[in-house]
């Protein structure tokens, strides 16, 4: 019989939806239990995608008031993650200036190109390490400076969303790093945010905050927020807030982190951030040419990865299906694409066609038209079509992350919700000819609760909270089956991107 198991709260929340979870350790092993469940998405307003910060607020109370009623006093904190790069900005008094913007909102289009009119793109690489994408915090904070100067000149904090729900939850208002890591005005090697970029482009660096690792303890909740969920001395402990760096975490390898690592991971949902865990950040021009990023991780280590588009295409797909009529649940969307002819029309995953769509089925078809392939003509078609065109592209960055760490990676670690796509599964280990381990499915939120089990000494080390997490989980292995007919594919694909 273990310990009496103690309880960690993990509020997960993804670019459509979220979770609050309770996590049971006894010490050696981890489960987990769902306590509330709720959609996301951006909210579409006048023109703009914003998200609805104070409804998440609300569902993220009503979750913990969930885990409060079932587990009383044997909760031991809580800790938040979200996605990257969005934030919001407190004024005088702590108020809120306005609704944190979506990613997506098309305020940043062209705003790299007027950045680099200021600051070359290769310093601004050489100053934070960071990939270039047209979303990333920088270039959003200078659209508002265009945009919506007055709010800017009102700021006094600058928090990411997951520092906005901690700073709700205590009243603290801090950055952590793995989120911090992904603004374009973090310096990976000083661990500190880039001053002399903000003096470059003009922007007010008395908004940053002081940067703080995963593990760090905040405070204890509210009175307010205790007394609303009927939490009492429950504290707010910081796990890697970026979910990336939470669901790295959670990969069941052994070992210390390798300067040339002999696997590599595949966080798949929405987006598939796909890289290595590195000891140091990789700074160079091959780095720099390949577009690849340098992320804050845990226990100190750089996640180098780069981002691809993910399971966003086949969630556009069955959206507009289904706003169309057609009712598709996700295991009907991979029985047709089964039945489907494999290889014959691509894509590129990471065309700025598919960023936002009006419809994603016409956008994919349109892009095979237009590169000269046959069109898919069935939905299981498309979605074929963007399967195969993913797990291509995973072959690509694999190559590409081989070279930048003069390592052979043997194995491909595939985790978070897209492991349940056995199909995608399959096609990677066939496209990339590499031994594929699934799982676990529930990544983010498993990182997420362990970094707080770190945090509070019952396990005292990553190695040691990957050990629990291979002894809590289970995985699916795939080895390649049919590799050969990938590598004519890998030529085609390689010509459109």
């Amino acid at each position: 019989m273990g310990n009496v198991e103690k309880v960690y709260l993990a509020i997960d929340l993804g670019a459509s939806g979220g979770r609050v979870l309770a996590g049971l350790f006894d010490g050696s092993r981890l489960t987990l239990e769902e306590m509330h469940r709720f959609e996301n998405g951006p909210v579409r307003a006048d023109g703009r995608m914003y998200w609805d910060l104070l409804g998440l607020w609300q569902q993220i109370q009503n979750g913990l008031r969930a885990a409060g009623d079932k587990f009383g006093d044997r909760i031991v904190s809580v800790g938040v993650d979200t996605w990257g790069v969005d934030y919001g900005l407190l004024g005088p008094g702590d108020e809120l200036l306005g609704n944190p913007y979506c990613y997506r909102d098309p305020r940043t289009n062209d705003m790299m190109e007027k950045a680099f009119g200021a600051v070359s793109r290769e310093e601004i690489f050489a100053e934070t390490g960071l990939q270039f994408m047209q979303f990333n915090t920088l270039y959003q904070l200078l659209a508002m400076k265009e945009q919506s100067p007055a709010l800017l000149d009102s700021a006094h904090s600058f928090l990411m969303i997951p520092d906005l729900f901690h700073w709700l939850l205590t009243g603290e208002k801090a950055n952590e790093f793995t989120n911090a890591s992904t603004t374009q005005f973090h310096n990976p090697v000083t661990n500190q945010w880039s001053e002399a970029l903000f003096d470059r482009f003009g922007l007010p660096k008395q908004i940053l905050g002081e940067v703080l690792a995963p593990g760090s303890r905040l405070g204890n909740l509210r009175q307010d927020v205790a007394g609303a969920t009927g939490l009492k001395n429950v504290a707010v402990v910081l796990p890697g807030t970026h979910d990336t760096a939470s669901a790295v975490m959670s990969v069941p390898a052994a070992g210390e982190v390798q300067e040339h690592p002999n696997w590599c991971y595949i966080s798949s949902g929405t987006w598939s951030l796909m890289g290595a865990e590195t000891p140091a950040p990789v700074i160079n021009e091959k780095c720099s040419d390949l577009n690849f990023t340098n992320e804050g991780g845990v226990g100190g280590t750089t996640r180098l990865l780069k981002n691809i588009a993910g399971l966003w295409l086949l969630q556009e797909c069955r959206r507009i299906w289904c706003q169309d009529g057609h009712d598709m649940s996700w295991e009907g969307m991979v029985d047709r694409a089964e039945s489907a002819k494999p290889l014959v029309s691509l894509i590129n995953p990471d065309a700025s066609d598919f960023i936002a769509p009006q419809k994603m089925p016409m956008a994919i078809r349109k892009f095979c038209d237009d590169s000269g392939q046959p069109v898919p003509g069935s939905e299981g078609d498309v979605i074929r079509c963007g399967l195969e065109s993913l797990a291509l592209r995973y072959r690509m960055v694999l190559n590409w992350t081989e070279d930048l760490t003069s390592g052979k990676i043997d194995t491909v670690h595939i985790v978070g919700g897209g492991t349940q796509n056995r199909l995608l599964c399959q096609m990677t280990a066939d496209a990339c000819n590499r031994q594929v381990v699934a799982g676990p499915i529930e990544a983010t939120a498993i990182g997420n609760v362990m970094m707080q089990v770190l945090s509070s000494g019952e396990v005292r080390s990553v190695q040691e909270a990957r050990e629990a997490i291979r002894n809590s989980f289970s995985v699916e292995e795939y080895a390649p089956k049919n590799p050969q007919p990938w590598d004519e594919a890998f030529e085609r694909f390689s010509q459109l991107v």
